[in-house]
């Protein structure tokens, strides 16, 4: 069991501040979080007592929208058109990755993600399989989503990597996918939409992302991608949209019937220039809305911090508002809209019986001083140099620079440049 006391804890539990206290946690679950119990503390032979010294506890950040295995892109497919960016430079180099290539691509991510309190992944990628193996040697928590299109994977893979990982292990779990309406023929759509109806399960894609894509979609189709898929079945047991920056307000109509969730990806929006998504309307349509940081090659910083602040700030630019989406909000998104856009149920917040998914900001640093708000500090002017510890399931795999998940880290980088090098070059 561990105990870590003299916190400053935030639940992200409706209406609750944050308050001095402790927590603990036993097993993969939280035991108890609440005002410190010393007395009863005092009898229990812990394997663990951390010390917060006033810092801040708090449910990790879920990174809802990702593709974690370009990391061997990053910085090389840069400064192009979304579309030729993606058949110049990302399909074909992509198409000599190996499934041994995407495991060890997927664990540099992962340390990325842990330094910057991210928790949880939503990943859409090549190969579910060494995806999964790469996460569950990390000891990382990870939802797969199927990247089927015309040129990779399958309904019929699909169906069995829904049979086989759906739900059947505590940290990995896969949800049907596909990579886009403009990539993806009517068939395969239709194949989908009848696998969503066979387990009543939700579907996830991208969605809206630049206006040429949907330009495209009306030309061929004579509507909008979100009209085009929703006349096909897929989204009747709901899902997620990823990006939704040039949607319709009977785009957003349909969102809402069939409780999808939007993952918004500011900064790879602006890095492709597909523009900035209604970020503040949807708030008001009372959708539920998640923060994803999108691949590496797209980003290309995998950074929870980053994408809370361009939210908030994007949205306050395109509503020519200062008020607009509150920083609470873009906090709510980061932890609890993502944890519900990928079925983690168990995950959003900080109570008895959750998942022991939890970071611990460091508070004493000159950009968190001084504490008016520390939700807003979050939000506006913190980074990942605040996250001390990151905890997935009760382990810690990250603490002060240090990881521990089962690799030497210097040992994942000069694999990934190895990768890198033979596939760019």
């Amino acid at each position: 069991m561990i105990r870590i006391y003299h916190a400053r804890i935030l639940t992200m539990e409706e209406d609750q501040d944050i308050f001095d206290g402790e927590i603990w946690i036993s097993g993969t679950k939280i035991q108890y979080a609440g005002p410190e119990k010393k007395e009863e503390a005092a009898k229990i032979t812990w394997d663990r007592e951390i010390n917060a010294k006033g810092n801040l506890i708090m449910p990790g950040f879920k990174n809802a929208h990702t593709h974690s295995a370009m990391t061997f892109l990053r910085s090389h497919a840069d400064d192009m058109p979304l579309l030729s960016w993606l058949n110049d430079q990302v399909f074909p180099y992509e198409a000599k990755l190996t499934p041994e290539d995407i495991y060890h691509l997927s664990k540099l991510a992962i340390m990325e993600y842990l330094t910057s309190g991210i928790t949880a992944n939503a990943d859409m990628y090549l190969t579910p399989d060494t995806m999964i193996e790469a996460s569950r040697d990390c000891g990382y928590r990870t939802t797969v989503i199927g990247a089927v299109n015309n040129f990779t994977q399958s309904v019929e893979l699909l169906d069995e990597w829904y049979k086989k990982y759906h739900k059947k292990e505590n940290l990995i779990n896969f949800e049907l996918g596909f990579h886009a309406e403009y990539t993806t023929k009517k068939e395969i759509l239709e194949g989908i939409a009848d696998l969503a109806e066979k387990y009543k399960a939700p579907v996830y894609t991208h969605n809206s992302e630049s206006e040429s894509e949907v330009a495209q979609c009306i030309e061929r189709t004579k509507v909008t991608p979100t009209v085009y898929m929703d006349r096909l079945g897929i989204f009747n047991y709901g899902g997620g949209f990823y990006h939704c920056v040039h949607m319709t307000q009977n785009d957003l109509d349909i969102v809402k019937e069939h409780n999808i969730s939007v993952i918004t990806n500011p900064a790879s929006n602006l890095k492709l220039a597909s523009g900035i998504a209604p970020i503040d309307h949807m708030l008001k349509e009372g959708i539920n809305l998640a923060i994803g940081t999108d691949g590496p090659a797209s980003n290309n910083c995998l950074d929870m911090f980053r994408e809370m602040f361009l939210v908030t700030a994007l949205a306050k630019y395109r509503e020519n508002d200062a008020s607009a989406v509150d920083a609470l909000e873009v906090l709510k998104m980061a932890t609890i809209g993502g944890a519900k856009a990928m079925n983690l149920t168990d995950c959003d917040v900080l109570a008895e019986g959750k998942e022991a998914d939890i970071i611990m900001i460091d508070l004493n640093q000159p950009n968190m001083q001084p504490i008016h708000n520390i939700q807003k500090n979050l939000v506006y002017s913190g980074s990942k140099q605040n996250v001390k510890l990151t905890m997935v399931a009760g382990k810690i795999l990250y603490e002060n620079g240090e990881f521990f998940i089962g690799t030497d880290a210097y040992k994942i980088y000069e694999k990934a440049n190895d990768i890198a090098e033979r596939i760019v070059k």
